[in-house]
């Protein structure tokens, strides 16, 4: 498999002889207001440009996943990119809707025995942050991938750890996983997706397993950095099991 780290949590998956688009974010710096009542608020999303082309990025996919729909998982830019015949995997039907309803025809609803292409993917849940904020934040949802020819993958999404985050770990123990780690965060309300301690409670789960920490930098509410994170793995020993990609890097397993 090859893992291509795009911008915050866009990633482009080569699984199995099959490409997947995850949670584009496609637009050009600058384009969006930035997230209320964060830090950085200054600043209009995303923080930083693309590091290729549209066209680069979307070319030879053949399938979308989109763990929810907030503007940094899933822009109008995409929507105006992406080919409206292009099938898409959704976390249920309502978000399915919504995406049928700006001119896509191949939406499919993720479950947990969902097959593509030969390759298993399997829907696994998430918690886009802890207590009250829960109710603001909304549904999200991650994926497991699984291919007999291929590493397990665990493409997390927006959610802290938590128990069901373990029982993904504990039940199909994943070789590879990504994180999404940049601990972003409102003034009030916690984390809304993994941070420094998320992070190491997900080594710990899975101490043989490569982790690929993303969704860094990009949109104004971040709260750790790549260098903060990767002083942090350095102190803990840990620095050979998580991998912290710049945009544009990419890993083969």
């Amino acid at each position: 498999m090859n893992i291509h780290q795009i911008r915050n949590a866009t990633l482009v998956v080569e699984y199995a002889g099959k490409k997947f688009l995850i949670d584009p974010m496609l637009a050009e710096k600058g384009t969006y207001p930035p997230f209320p009542n964060a830090p950085r608020q200054d600043q209009n999303n995303p923080l930083v440009s693309l590091p290729t082309s549209i066209d680069n990025i979307i070319q030879d996919i053949d399938a979308v996943i989109v763990t929810h729909l907030h503007y940094d998982h899933w822009d109008d830019a995409a929507k105006e990119a992406l080919p409206k015949e292009i099938k898409i995997f959704s976390q249920n039907e309502e978000d399915a809707t919504e995406i049928r309803n700006t001119g896509f025809q191949n939406v499919e609803v993720l479950q947990e025995d969902t097959v593509f292409e030969g390759i298993q993917l399997i829907k696994t849940k998430g918690e886009h942050g802890r207590g009250e904020i829960l109710k603001l934040a909304g549904l999200v949802c991650g994926v497991v991938f699984k291919h007999p020819d291929e590493k397990t993958l665990y493409v997390a999404g927006d959610t802290v750890w938590y128990e069901a985050v373990q029982e993904v770990i504990d039940t199909h123990k994943p070789e590879i996983i990504v994180v999404n780690a940049g601990d972003n965060q409102f003034f009030e309300g916690g984390s809304l997706v993994m941070g420094k301690d998320d992070v190491y409670e997900v080594y710990k789960a899975a101490p043989n397993a490569k982790i690929i920490a993303v969704h860094m930098e990009a949109v104004n509410h971040w709260a750790l950095s790549r260098e903060e994170l990767k002083s942090f793995i350095n102190e803990r020993g840990i620095a050979s099991n998580v991998l912290v990609p710049n945009d544009g890097e990419s890993y083969s397993f």
